[in-house]
Formats: structure tokens, sequence, C-alpha cells
């Protein structure tokens, strides 16, 4: 990766490029402070070290992980520390800064086990550097951090400044459970904060509280400088309403085919494609200012504005040469109508089941997603939804889920 060659005044801009905080002030704020950080650490001959935390609550990235990864990329591009952070202890608990109730706790067992691909599919996307990116993972301290360091982290807050976060709040007003476990979350990012000695924490603004107060609290309370908060706006998920997430099933996974990409691409609202743009394209402020204003003026048409949006997407993903297939697929499949020529196989030599087939193959996860599937009436079997999960399949037949999954049954 070749260094940038910036003056301090397109580094901070290039660095808080669609930082949000809620407020001009912040934002001057931790400009300000960036800048003091960077200067200071050119002059002590050093990088500056960044970090963003992602926590292995599924075995999976989307695209909505990879916003804080394209900011960590931008420090590395101007010759920073990153290091990406794998949160193996905080997963246990689940970050509860986006919702408004209880979130499951993972076992330790699968958190290590959703840990193991986070950092391989983060550097296949080669969004990263992978020769120039330290991976950590949290509970290589936090779970040495006694109960005495703890009443010391948490002797930093008090519960009026949790009840007072929106989620929070809503289930208090609604006489709903919030556990003490859940107010740990807070302590632990920002005790990740101070174990990394951080100079900048990217992130989120669901992370606003984790990062630009919990954080910052910790840090001065072991006597080191806070860390400069990067706050970064949250990719909507497909339905275009609600936060990216396997859990709600709006997500675009990193695990997925140029395909499958593209079309879920075309399938966000219109809504949401200032966003998509702003957040996940390597598009220049000045082209997605033109993209936004080409739809609003009604020149560019908000299908071939999606269509453009999705080939960008997938390129920085793939690359241009299988995001231009993947149109043509697309174009194909919907526009044309028509079944696609080549599609995944399924060998059998007996009588096998509609479900048993989608399961084996792995077009679909699980038995419980193909009954789900059939009831919304989400399949196809040579082109006649079924409402039969069991239903037998055979050689010849042709398998469509949603929109654009088919799956051939040949013969042995």
């Amino acid at each position: 990766m070749k260094k940038l060659d910036m003056n301090i005044d397109d580094q901070v801009a290039y660095l808080m490029r669609g930082a949000e905080y809620g407020d001009p002030e912040t934002y001057r704020s931790m400009a300000q402070e960036l800048r003091e950080r960077l200067l200071e650490a050119d002059q002590e001959g050093r990088p500056l070290r960044v970090y963003c935390g992602y926590d292995p609550r599924t075995s999976d990235l989307h695209i909505g992980h990879t916003i804080t990864m394209r900011k960590l990329r931008q420090f590395q591009e101007l010759g920073h520390h990153v290091i990406f952070l794998i949160g193996t202890y905080t997963a246990l608990i689940g970050d509860p800064s986006d919702k408004d109730k209880l979130r499951a706790q993972l076992s330790t067992e699968e958190a290590k086990r959703n840990a193991e691909s986070y950092a391989e599919q983060a550097f296949r996307i080669r969004i990263l550097d992978r020769e120039k990116t330290e991976v950590r993972f949290n509970a290589e301290w936090l779970s040495d951090l006694t109960f005495k360091e703890l009443i010391y982290l948490a002797s930093n807050f008090t519960l009026q400044q949790f009840l007072t976060r929106v989620n929070f709040r809503k289930r208090w007003d609604n006489e709903e459970a919030v556990y003490f476990h859940e107010l740990f979350y807070a302590l632990m990012q920002g005790y990740d904060a101070y174990v990394l000695d951080a100079d900048v924490q990217v992130g989120g603004t669901d992370q606003m509280f984790n990062i630009m107060t919990a954080a910052r609290k910790i840090m001065a309370y072991y006597d080191k400088k806070p860390n400069v908060g990067i706050i970064l706006g949250i990719l909507p998920g497909t339905d275009g309403e609600v936060k990216m997430s396997k859990s709600l099933g709006n997500h675009i996974p990193l695990n997925t085919t140029p395909e499958d990409m593209f079309g879920k691409v075309m399938s966000v609202p219109d809504k949401a494609m200032p966003s998509y743009a702003r957040l996940v394209t390597r598009w220049t402020v000045d082209k997605i200012k033109e993209f936004e204003a080409a739809i609003e003026s009604g020149k560019l048409h908000p299908r071939d504005a999606k269509m453009e949006l999705a080939q960008e997407i997938t390129s920085a993903f793939f690359n241009v040469e299988k995001a231009r297939k993947a149109r043509e697929y697309f174009i194909n499949l919907f526009q044309k109508r028509d079944t696609p020529d080549e599609m995944p196989l399924y060998h059998t030599n007996e009588a096998v089941t509609l479900l048993d087939v989608l399961t084996h193959s792995g077009t679909v996860d699980s038995g419980s997603q193909v009954r789900r599937l059939v009831k919304q009436n989400g399949i196809k079997v040579d082109g006649e939804r079924v409402s039969d999960p069991f239903v037998p399949v055979n050689p010849g037949s042709i398998i469509q889920v949603g929109k654009r999954r088919f799956l051939k049954i040949v013969q042995d």
C-alpha cells in the first residue's frame, strides 16, 4: 500500500469524512483533537494507534461492518497502525447499544467459533492491508480483569448516565428488565481502548456513548490521553428501515456470490440509495453529490441509479469483471425474466424432499428456514409456488428460492 502524501488540513478532512456526532460542536472538537494528535505523533516520529472492535455475534460479516473498515484503511494509507479487535469477551454480553430488548448471551465456545472466520473475511475482501493490521482478541485482557478493578471502573459512571441512553430508557419506562450485566459492556469497551493505548477509536453512531463517554472517561481515569472518537453513520439493511443485521434477515453478507450481492443491492428501497452511496462505495465526495443530484432532478432514473450503485458495490468487494457479469445475470434474470443458463447442481440417485435438497445443498441454512420460506410463498419448483416443504422433487426439476437463488436436481 502506497502511503498518501497530504498536508495536515487534508489529512483531517480525509479522516473526518463521513463522521457524524449529532451536533456541529462535537464534530469541530473531535476534528481539532485529531489535528493535535496527528501533529503530536508526527513530532514524536510514531504512527497513531487506531482501532475498531467487532463482536463475533454471528459467523459472518456483512457490508455494514465494512464502513468502519474503510475508515481504518484510510488511516493505514496515511501510515498509521491499525488494530482489528475481535470482541471475544464483549460478545459474551452482547452490545445493548442498538437494542430495545435484552440481547442473548453467547457461550465462550460460540464466540470463539464465530471469531475464527472474522479476520479471514476482513482480509479476503482486501479492504485492510494484512501486513499492516494487528489482530487482537479482547479476551486476552478482559478475562483477567479482577472484581476490584471492575469496581474502580464502575465508579466513573452513574446509573443516571446509563438510563439516559434511549434503549435503556425505553425498556425502563415500559417496565421491561434492564439487566445489570448489560451495563458492563460500555466499561469493557472503554477498558479495551485503555489496554490498546488507542489514539483513535472508530465506530458507528450506535457506539457514541461507549466511545465518546466510556472510553474517554476510563482512559482519563488511568491517566492516559482520551482517544479521539471517529463516529460513522449506520448502514440501513435491505429493508431501508433499520440497521443491517443478519438476525433481522436484512443483511448483505461478505460470504456470498457477486450475483447475490448485486441482486440484494438492487432490492434496496430507493430512499436508502444515498446512504449506500455515502457509506459503502469508493466514490469521491463530488461523485456522490453528483449521483444524488441526478436522482433528485430526475436526470437519472432510480432503476438506473441503483444499477450503477450495485455495480460499484459489487466491484468493490469482488472485481470489475465479476460485477459486470453479475449485472448481466441480473438483467437476464429479472429484466428479461429468463431462468439462468447456469446454476448450482444437486446430484442424487434416490427420492428426495424439497427440505432435504435445500438444506443438504447449503442453499438454505436450516429446515426451519425452509418452512418459513414456504409459508411466505418464497420457493418455487419448476415455476410453481410450493406449499409443502416435504414435497418430493425429481431429477430435472429447478428450484427457485426467493428471487435470485436457483438449484437444479440432476440424477447421478
